[in-house]
């Protein structure tokens, strides 16, 4: 049988973190998966600030999610920088400081390294393979190639050819600018919040010999000011030799309402998969990488609905999306204020409030 005649049991469309590891459960689970990524090298080019909560922090942050250790394993090798002290700095430049436990990711050797465990478990890849569209079980690439699938998942991030095609929600997007600096930046995770970055917020994500560096803002806030002139603007505060300079845009209206329409699920950023009040998405959306592979298995087995997939995501993350959301919306409002009344909001009294917002914990105690 030819490759483009076989019926496989589901096709991933983007082979990131989300596609992955939903290919990895489906795989672990004896079902036959292919992966249809665009790119030639899985990982390139980088899109993100490459920072990911350790195990121990996620399961802080996300309570609700079981066997993380299974989930999210990293190698040694994809670990950059291990940190543990994140800083919220206001345009006054004194940080409020915070025990976190992070990893700044080679993001390329993470992904790379996440499509070598789910290929390990039998699923399958197809590279340079970019989808034109999807209608039922049929997807047709730009080369007008075929492959069919009982199960189609669109991982493809924000302009995901499957969501393109049958969802009409729209989701708030935050375009980002960032670059790889060469030097020695310490060791904290740096949030810096204020009219640099309108409606969103820069960072500064130290790694082994550099940093990351970079800043998304929200343009209904941002005066005219283009993201290009507040990007340079930022990163010029900083001296070291740059190696790359890199682009792209967060999904922040939170997860979207419905993941399922008959066989097609949508899946990380494609689903909205990232958590508004810090942008954290690399592990937000393999959370929901297992829960959609592992529901795929069970509706190939055993008839389950696909819609179990959104049930149990609410289960596992609900809480903290509902309050990641709550956060944005807050924060997004207290972020227009002039620098001056921000430099007076972020001091000690404000302080746990402050990273209750960062954390996705109900913003006020009283809640």
């Amino acid at each position: 049988m030819s490759e483009e005649s076989e019926i496989w049991d589901a096709i991933v469309i983007g082979g990131g973190p989300a596609g992955s590891t939903t290919a990895r459960y489906i795989a672990e689970g004896g079902k036959r998966v292919l992966v249809l990524d665009g790119r030639d090298s899985i990982g390139s080019p980088l899109q993100c600030g490459e920072l990911v909560p350790t195990n121990d922090e996620m399961r802080r942050l996300c309570p609700n999610v079981p066997d993380i250790d299974d989930l999210l394993q990293t190698p040694e090798e994809a670990i950059s920088r291990r940190t543990t002290e994140m800083h919220i700095v206001p345009p006054s430049g004194r940080p409020l400081r915070y025990p976190f436990e992070g990893m700044m990711l080679n993001r390329v050797f993470h992904d790379e390294w996440l499509v070598d465990l789910a290929s390990s478990k039998g699923a399958e890849y197809l590279t340079g393979a970019r989808v034109e569209s999807v209608n039922g079980e049929t997807v047709t690439l730009r080369d007008g190639r075929n492959f069919h699938g009982k199960i189609i998942v669109g991982a493809g991030g924000h302009n995901d050819p499957l969501r393109r095609a049958r969802w009409s929600e729209s989701s708030l997007k935050i375009p980002i600018k960032f670059v790889l600096m060469e030097g020695e930046f310490g060791d904290a995770v740096e949030l810096h919040f204020g009219s640099m970055a309108p409606g969103g917020y820069a960072w500064v994500f130290p790694k082994e010999r550099g940093a990351n560096i970079g800043l998304g803002i929200q343009n209904k806030f941002s005066k005219g000011r283009s993201l290009n002139s507040l990007a340079e603007g930022f990163i010029s505060n900083f001296e070291g030799d740059i190696t790359f300079r890199g682009a792209g845009s967060l999904p922040m209206s939170g997860s979207i309402k419905q993941f399922v329409k008959g066989n097609h699920l949508l899946v990380g950023d494609s689903a909205g998969m990232v958590l508004p009040s810090n942008g954290a998405g690399i592990t937000i959306a393999m959370v929901g990488g297992r829960i959609a592979g592992q529901t795929v298995v069970s509706h190939l087995d055993e008839g389950t609905s696909l819609h179990q997939y959104e049930k149990e995501w609410k289960r596992q993350m609900g809480s903290v999306m509902r309050n990641s959301k709550l956060s944005f919306k807050i924060g997004s409002w207290i972020m227009r204020l002039p620098d001056w009344v921000l430099n007076l909001a972020f001091n000690p009294v404000t302080k746990p409030f402050v990273w209750r917002f960062v954390t996705c914990r109900k913003p006020f105690f009283i809640f």
